[in-house]
């Protein structure tokens, strides 16, 4: 009765894991591989991608010896484990099934014995200086420290995992455990029990009472045998893993990963995918220095059980949230999976390393020859029309039937008339080529034949994400190609149609300068948060999209710097010398002709000695006839006895048919409230003020300050720079709208003859001349 009553309960837990596979797949469950007595429940396929690892319901984790050991090999490494045991808690408690396999006991028992006879030495020291011995921790027997750390190491265990709410039980297994036909059916019967109990089972071999589980190479595994040769803890939670059929098993070891040869060797490349494939491209090296088995060994273990139906990843047990990481869909570590269309995808890795050689390879070519890819582009955009259409309505048609709003939808859309228009801002990026990579901007003597020169370089590689805009992908393409950065692109999924037929144009372009892999579009599933983490790939991160996705780029970008800005808080002041039909026709253009962009007026600011005369009046009427929503600001608010609901924020971007009204006293409380609620996006001044037109451009520190012209005009193609990757507020590099320039940095190259540092000592002979010379 109790146990059909934990069976409910467990039931009832895994009912959520059970439902999401439903939704995943069709496949239903997969056959058992041996007799269903010895098998527990499996619900689901195997896993193909890691963004399905979250839906792993039965997990075994194999902790290695090197993983829950110190570096100085003395005792368990207590932090470390600590931290495997909570994840581990809480993928429990999440409702997930855990077994856990692990190594320590000869290392925590050798700690243990190390003590006591350390002890036992001073103290003969003490009594007979002449019969002390040198103490070699080394020398324990592995039998004796195993009989004395295992009951320690689950006694840890059990109070680590306590202070969790989570019951554990000790599982001691030897290689005949698995070759006995009874003692494997009871094995598998104990830990099916458990689990229906809620406890985690922790699995161990007993080392006290056998050797390591080595068997001969040329013994034969087939026979009255069943399985892998059992020869260590790799081997042994495979075993398991298949036996249980579990979802996933996760191999933590001291390295990140399955490399092609040695990780110390130069060349040596982590493979964050391993298939079938890949067998013969790896060289092992020497195995761990604490544990039994090898990488090879380990590589085994997971392709054997890959092969049994179950998802196994090899990672770096030492690495921070390692499991939870994995369980999210993170590129962590090596994961080995069926070959699958995805898994045959080329790596973005690769795509990286090919852009870094795309960038130098249109860097060596001539500004005519760059801007001939570019203004290819610009023609195949008109020429090739239809297909972009076709592909385009493709997109609109699956967006349609999955309720996009219709705001998107608008972004997502292309017609002619846009297609038109982009080739035209190509058609002006490519006729400044000449004015970009290779630049002279400074040119010095700075002695007699040694002259130095500050040039124009691409910064390298650029990594831009964007939303559901297909034309950003020829726009940052052709800027790309004009400043010779490579590039990859991230696009958003409702506009994969679109993407891949326009990249397809920007390849063909590329290809007539012999740079086709200069550009890609990463349409592998890859998380944006593994991208993020490629600084030894990408120079610089452009978000495009809404604030949310651009402040999230920032947030999690911890090593590779972004450029862009979080939000567009902008403003328009109209002054107390302000032209009543300028003042409408402006605030009009920068809140109501595109309320959704991020150079739209959010807040409107109207000096106070304007309120009785008539124009606060037409500039409320006029918004509303424009459907706009009207918030008063804390100012105005007191002002009026009824007027419009008071806004909750200053700092707030609506993007839609909203804004917020405030009264300031002054031009200086004018510059002030920007300063302090703006986003040092774009900032107005409507006046007919001269002189309080060029305080206020000269105060307000954004990176674009308009006098009597709109927000709106915030814009690459309309600042006349063919087009932008996007908008930055940073104060340092590039600011505002970010064309060609914005995506190069420089590099000095000095010409001498032989001269050398000391030449320019006292009695060196040289003496220094820092003329400044005329640009080329």
């Amino acid at each position: 009765m109790l146990q059909n009553s934990f069976k409910l309960a467990q039931s009832l837990r895994n009912g959520f894991y059970r439902n999401a596979w439903r939704a995943f797949s069709s496949h239903g469950p997969r056959q058992p591989l041996v007799s269903p007595e010895r098998r527990l429940e499996k619900a689901h396929p195997t896993f193909t991608e890691r963004s399905q690892l979250k839906y792993a319901r039965r997990l075994v984790v194999k902790l290695g010896s090197a993983v829950i050991t110190r570096e100085d090999n003395h005792g368990l490494a207590l932090g470390r484990l600590a931290s495997i045991v909570e994840q581990v808690a809480e993928c429990h408690l999440e409702g997930r099934e855990v077994m856990m396999v692990t190594s320590g006991a000869v290392a925590f028992g050798k700690q243990k014995l190390a003590q006591e006879l350390l002890m036992s030495l001073s103290m003969r020291e003490t009594l007979n200086p002449k019969d002390s011995k040198e103490f070699d921790g080394a020398t324990l027997e592995p039998r004796a420290a195993a009989a004395v750390g295992q009951s320690g190491l689950m006694s840890l265990y059990d109070a680590m995992f306590a202070q969790y709410g989570v019951k554990i039980a000790q599982v001691l297994v030897t290689k005949p455990d698995f070759y006995n036909e009874e003692t494997r059916n009871n094995l598998f019967c104990t830990l099916s029990e458990l689990i229906s109990l809620n406890i985690v089972p922790i699995i161990n071999t007993n080392d006290a009472v056998s050797p390591p589980m080595f068997i001969r190479d040329d013994e034969p595994a087939g026979g009255a045998r069943r399985g892998i040769p059992i020869k260590d803890n790799d081997s042994l939670s495979a075993m398991l893993a298949a036996e249980v059929q579990a979802d996933l098993l996760i191999l933590m070891s001291d390295v990140d990963g399955i490399y092609n040869k040695p990780p110390w060797e130069d060349g040596a490349k982590l493979m964050h995918t391993y298939t079938s494939d890949d067998s013969n491209s790896i060289e092992f090296g020497k195995k761990s220095k604490v544990g039994t088995g090898g990488m090879d060994s380990k590589v085994k273990a997971a392709t054997w059980a890959l092969d049994r139906g179950v998802s196994v990843v090899i990672c770096n047990g030492m690495q921070e949230k390692a499991i939870k990481t994995i369980i999210g869909g993170r590129k962590v570590g090596t994961f080995f999976t069926e070959a699958t269309e995805s898994a045959n995808a080329v790596p973005v890795e690769v795509m990286a390393e090919n852009a870094r050689t795309g960038s130098r390879q249109m860097q060596a070519l001539t500004p005519a020859q760059r801007a001939s890819a570019v203004n290819t582009l610009a023609d195949l955009l008109v020429s090739r029309e239809k297909f972009i259409l076709d592909a385009n309505a493709k997109d609109l048609a699956e967006a349609q039937k999955s309720g996009l709003a219709k705001p998107l939808l608008s972004r997502l859309s292309l017609n002619p008339a846009k297609l038109k228009n982009l080739s035209v801002g190509l058609k002006q990026i490519a006729e400044d080529s000449h004015k970009n990579v290779g630049r002279v901007l400074r040119r010095t003597r700075l002695a007699d034949q040694l002259e130095l020169k500050q040039v124009t370089v691409p910064i390298g590689v650029l990594l831009v994400i964007f939303e559901s805009r297909p034309d950003s992908l020829p726009q940052v393409a052709a800027l790309a190609m004009a400043s010779a950065n490579g590039l990859l692109l991230k696009g958003g999924k409702e506009a994969a149609h679109s993407n891949k037929a326009l990249m397809e144009l920007v390849k063909e372009a590329l290809a007539t300068v012999g740079a086709e892999h200069a550009v890609s579009l990463v349409s592998t599933r890859e998380e944006i948060s593994d991208l993020l983490s490629m600084e030894n790939h990408i120079d610089l991160i452009i978000p495009r999209g809404s604030s949310d996705l651009v402040r999230s780029i920032q947030q999690q970008s911890l090593h590779i710097p972004v450029l862009g800005h979080a939000e567009g808080v902008c403003h328009v002041y109209i002054d107390r010398d302000a032209d009543l039909e300028k003042a409408l026709r402006i605030a009009r253009d920068a809140k109501c002709d595109y309320p959704a962009a991020c150079n739209a007026m959010e807040t409107l600011l109207i000096h106070e000695d304007l309120m009785s005369g008539a124009i606060f009046g037409d500039v409320c009427n006029m918004l509303k006839r424009e459907g706009v929503k009207i918030y008063a600001g804390p100012r105005l608010n007191q002002q009026l006895t009824f007027g419009p609901p008071a806004a909750k924020s200053l700092k707030h971007e609506y993007g839609a048919l909203e804004c917020c009204i405030e009264v300031v006293p002054s031009l200086d409380e004018a510059i002030n409230h920007i300063h302090t609620y703006g986003s040092s996006h774009t900032d107005v001044i409507v006046t007919e003020n001269d002189a309080a037109a060029r305080q206020f451009l000269g105060s307000v520190d954004s990176a674009c300050v308009f006098h009597n012209a709109s927000s709106r005009f915030a814009d690459g193609f309309r600042f006349g720079l063919g087009a932008e990757v996007g908008i930055s507020t940073a104060r340092i590099h590039a600011r505002g709208p970010v064309g060609v320039e914005g995506l190069l940095t420089t590099k000095w190259i000095l010409e001498g003859q032989d001269h050398a540092a000391a030449d320019f000592a006292e009695g060196g002979g040289r003496t220094w001349l820092h003329e400044t010379l005329p640009l080329d």
